[in-house]
């Protein structure tokens, strides 16, 4: 039987707003299905704030109602849905130091990238996740139950990795997957097979449902929208330009469900406010035609999000932790003809930028301007654009910035629940395409390890300080406050090393600054600071 400690430090999420420093927190025992995990390390990312802030109100800490028997629920110690504490961290690199007897995809001594969302596992409006309604990373140890980390068609959520890497810069891949996924989601140009679809006001739906046929259409006028009050669609085609109807109509779309405005000719008369924090979580999708055939507004959706040739893309808040990953994904994407341009307004984090990007962007040819948009704004025309700050308006103002068959990429998470005012107008006249994702596939994370392996990112380019269980605290104010340059990398086993930023680590451990290399995060220097900082 293998040994622990009598207790380990962890941190718990006990409340909203709430969370304490454990240091006697129980080590979970192993049950035939499952198997202890010890953690190298574990990112902080903007989503646990959000956790620290919901808590039970976070979709992701709701109880699991499909995929898993209860019984088998039951018996899984770190399942703490609800009002229950949990501990967060979804970003980590672990080790298997024990499996139970019924364990047949992991052995002893695997190092694995965790993949959180478990999307076989199905709450009431999202799915079981690793460090929400079960207990994460950021703790020395944390037992996982193979029913969970494999799916019932045997995809592992799982992954495993060499040796090679740093704890850091595997534990980067995550945040890093989940850029990769807002370009690779697809996107759905018909209407939903087998769905529901809403129509709204006299028109024709036969040729748009010809080929792709939903299973139940319900057909209302503008008035009679306030009659169906609790209903969701998986597709709304509206006809009309009333605005109120619009924004009514909008609260009746499901997850992953689009609406098609058919304008028929009138111009919707003023801004229309919609729910952005669910084009983010919920991954709704408006679309449109000026025209009289629905069709025509679901032709103009592209395939996916992707960047594509001659692309000029604009990064707003660019110098952002996130915002870095994703002019370093555009300046090596090796799409031809784009053209980058990253803002923020901080000259200091601006320069930052410019110095973690500049030379690679340089050495494939890929213009890229640095714009302080405090006092130089964008101008109209960028075919590309994502918004890396969590504000409607921005996202708002963005469309107007948006050149013909632009595609704006909302990744800042933003609430669901939070609305913006919008020229929807504008955007079907234009065909901009809005959208916006959340989380990763365990497909993005593998793409994330290839550009690893092959040399074309380095994902310890996003570390920009270190830190134990002891820096927790400052660490996510840092994130909250958005004060800190880059990811921060949490070592649940050095329990009282404060938050560390990697420019500092001269003063403190000069001999782990020393294996550094152009400053940037190495496996010597994470092997040097395990050894000195315990």
């Amino acid at each position: 039987m293998t040994e622990y400690p009598e207790s380990q430090y962890a941190i718990q999420i006990v409340g909203a707003e709430e969370f304490v420093v454990n240091k006697e927190k129980g080590i979970d025992k192993v049950g035939p299905h499952q198997m202890m995990l010890k953690v190298e390390a574990c990112g902080i990312c903007f989503s646990d704030t959000k956790l620290l802030h919901q808590f039970d109100n976070h979709p992701r800490k709701s109880e699991v109602i499909a995929g898993i028997t209860p019984e088998a629920l039951a018996e899984i110690p770190n399942y703490r849905p609800g009002s229950q504490p949990t501990v967060p961290g979804h970003e980590p690199v672990v080790r298997v130091v024990e499996v139970g007897e019924k364990v047949t995809h992991f052995k002893v001594g695997d190092r694995l990238l965790v993949q959180a969302d478990w999307k076989h596992l199905r709450t009431a409006k999202s799915n079981g996740a690793f460090g929400y309604n079960f207990e994460g990373a950021l703790q020395e140890y944390t037992v996982v139950d193979e029913r969970c980390v494999v799916s019932p068609e045997g995809e592992e959520f799982l992954i495993h990795v060499t040796e090679g890497p740093s704890a850091a810069a595997v534990g980067l891949i995550e945040p890093w997957a989940t850029v990769e996924g807002s370009y690779a989601w697809a996107e759905r140009n018909h209407v939903a097979d087998g769905g529901r679809l809403l129509v709204v006001g006299e028109g024709s739906v036969e040729e748009l449902t010809a080929d792709h046929k939903p299973a139940e259409i319900v057909t209302v006028d503008v008035a009679g929208i306030n009659g169906l009050e609790g209903q969701t669609f998986d597709d709304i085609v509206f006809f009309g330009a009333d605005a109120d109807g619009i924004e009514k109509a909008s609260l009746l779309l499901g997850t992953r469900s689009v609406m098609c405005v058919v304008l028929g000719g009138e111009t919707i008369s003023r801004k229309v406010s919609l729910d952005i924090g669910r084009v983010h979580y919920d991954f709704i999708r408006f679309c449109g035609t000026t025209g009289t055939d629905p069709r025509e507004g679901y032709a103009w959706i592209p395939a996916n999000g992707d960047l594509r040739p001659n692309d000029k893309c604009a990064f707003i808040g660019a110098a952002g932790p996130m915002g870095v990953m994703h002019t370093m994904r555009a300046v090596t994407s090796g799409v031809e003809g784009i053209s980058v341009v990253g803002t923020d307004l901080s000259d200091e984090r601006l320069a930052g930028l410019k110095k973690t990007v500049g030379p690679t962007a340089e050495k494939n040819g890929v213009p890229l301007d640095i714009i302080n948009t405090s006092t130089t704004p964008l101008e109209y025309g960028y075919t590309y654009i994502t918004c890396l700050v969590p504000v409607p308006a921005l996202v708002s103002q963005a469309v107007d910035m948006c050149a013909d068959g632009a595609i704006l990429n909302a990744f800042a998470g933003i609430p669901a629940g939070t609305f913006g005012d919008f020229d929807l107008q504008g955007i079907i006249e234009r065909k901009i395409f809005m959208l916006g994702t959340s989380g990763s596939d365990v497909s993005d994370m593998r793409t994330v390890l290839r550009k690893i392996e092959a040399g074309i990112i380095d994902t310890s380019i996003s570390l920009y300080a270190v830190t134990g269980m002891a820096g927790f605290g400052d660490a996510i104010n840092a994130v909250i406050n958005r004060t800190s340059g880059g990811k921060i990398m949490v070592f649940p086993t050095l329990h009282d090393l404060g938050l560390t930023p990697l420019t500092e680590l001269g003063d403190k451990y000069p001999e782990v600054a020393a294996k550094l290399v152009d400053g940037l995060w190495t496996k010597e220097a994470e092997e040097v600071l395990l050894e000195v900082a315990k």
